[in-house]
């Protein structure tokens, strides 16, 4: 089986200057140019070709991602603030929607890859047109205009920063289809000695718990399902001080993990049975030798670096198979809020190798922002007082406070500056393809 070459993403080094001052129209301006840029630079390997392929309906294309976070803009920006509005094509309005039914009706999402036009040097005409308009209404708009459009664009910057993971996480699954075995960019990285490494033993991190505060309380951007703050009961608990292991699934495997219908919830087992589940979503087993794929190629597995593409079905029954459980998401951010100043680096946006890496020097909580969104045990419901936005921004988050999970920490293909203790990002519970991951937890028991 072929590995990938040594190849890079041409990114250049990030700019040591502060962050932009979003309270100007020139900071604003600045942050835009930002985030926008790395989209193009994310899909800047990416022939047309492959910028239009939809390789199941939960994949899109990668040309639609660039045209979905424009049609954003256009739609709850320009379409609001620029004087004499005309959308750049009337068919983009339908095409490139993805979920908002107060906008208008919008294409079927599992068909977006049978639209071979607008291609993607079509779509970038689209953008360059929406990025001159809005660069023109910030800097012509008044104090009071920009108090007004403030809040949407750093909705805008944030969501366009998810649409960045979700492009990696797409292309990944594109690419994995492809005999071929086509690299996206990055290396391996390589372990103490050169290649792979072997896992350190599991340490714990306890916590008293008691009664705490969850949710978003500064003035900082965060997404309306992070809110309101309010207060919940947390018994002691412990957290692993770091992610289970490619090395420990393997025993997993070789106890009957996949075969073991007590360690599993009912509709999980259901889903095990239907699709033939017998390893993680991307591994694969040659001539006795495990191998996973990756963006930079199809490798042999690492034992030491954490499991990945796991649904929150083998979450939980490697969980059960350990004899511990999930921690629970409020958990998970009383003891990130705890635990993130000593946490070490975050392995976001991981422009090397686009994937985990093993947890490093053991120290409280490892690899707690990055590497892996970890599946917890909760489900993804309102917190007590919630109320989502009036109009179609409503519709952001709150529509899917049903039959998904939420996970927390962010993962190796998240923008820094995307993830935080409060962030809730959420999946379907049977969903292999994003970029997640397992950390354990227990009540305190040895």
């Amino acid at each position: 089986m072929r590995t990938a070459p040594e190849t890079d993403l041409a990114a250049p080094e990030p700019a040591p200057e502060p962050a932009p001052d979003l309270e100007t129209a020139e900071g604003l301006l600045a942050r835009y140019d930002e985030v926008r840029g790395y989209t193009e630079l994310l899909a800047a390997p990416l022939s047309p070709e492959d910028q239009t392929v939809q390789s199941m309906p939960d994949v899109s294309p990668t040309k639609w991602h660039r045209a979905h976070v424009t049609w954003f803009f256009e739609t709850f920006l320009l379409a609001e603030h620029e004087s004499g509005f005309a959308p750049f094509q009337d068919q983009y309005w339908f095409l490139f929607n993805s979920y908002y039914e107060a906008v208008g009706p919008r294409y079927s999402r599992p068909l977006r890859g049978v639209i071979s036009r607008p291609g993607a040097h079509d779509v970038g005409l689209y953008r360059r047109n929406v990025d001159d308009r809005l660069r023109d209404l910030v800097a012509r708009s008044d104090d009071g205009t920009l108090a007004k459009l403030r809040p949407l664009m750093e909705l805008g910057f944030h969501h366009e920063q998810q649409h960045q993971e979700l492009l990696l996480m797409d292309i990944k699954h594109v690419l994995s289809l492809n005999p071929l075995q086509p690299v996206y960019a990055g290396r391996p990285a390589p372990g103490p000695a050169g290649g792979p490494g072997e896992p350190d033993p599991l340490g714990w991190v306890g916590f008293e718990g008691g009664l705490v505060e969850i949710g978003h309380r500064s003035e900082a951007f965060c997404f309306d399902n992070e809110l309101p703050l309010h207060q919940q009961w947390l018994p002691p608990y412990r957290l692993a001080d770091r992610l289970v292991t490619n090395g420990e699934w393997l025993a997993f495997i070789a106890d009957g993990g996949y075969r073991r219908p007590e360690l599993w919830l009912s509709d999980g087992w259901a889903r095990v049975q239907a699709e033939g589940w017998e390893a993680p979503f991307y591994w694969r087993e040659t001539d006795g030798v495990w191998h996973e794929h990756t963006l930079h190629g199809t490798v042999v597995l690492d034992p030491a670096a954490p499991v990945c593409h796991v649904s929150h079905y083998e979450a939980d029954a490697y969980a059960t198979w350990a004899g511990k459980r999930l921690p629970t998401e409020a958990e998970w951010e009383h003891a990130a809020r705890i635990a993130e100043a000593d946490a070490g680096p975050a392995n976001l946006a991981d422009l090397e190798t686009f994937h985990p890496r093993p947890a490093g020097a053991p120290g409280s909580l490892r690899q707690l922002f990055g590497d892996c969104w970890e599946w917890t045990a909760s489900a993804y419901l309102p917190y007590p007082g919630f109320r989502p936005a009036a109009g179609a921004i409503g519709e952001y988050n709150g529509k899917f406070m049903s039959n998904q999970m939420v996970l927390r920490g962010g993962c190796a293909l998240t923008p820094p500056g995307h993830t935080r203790a409060t962030y809730r990002n959420f999946f379907p519970p049977g969903a292999r393809w994003p970029l997640t991951g397992v950390r354990l937890a227990d009540g305190g028991a040895a």
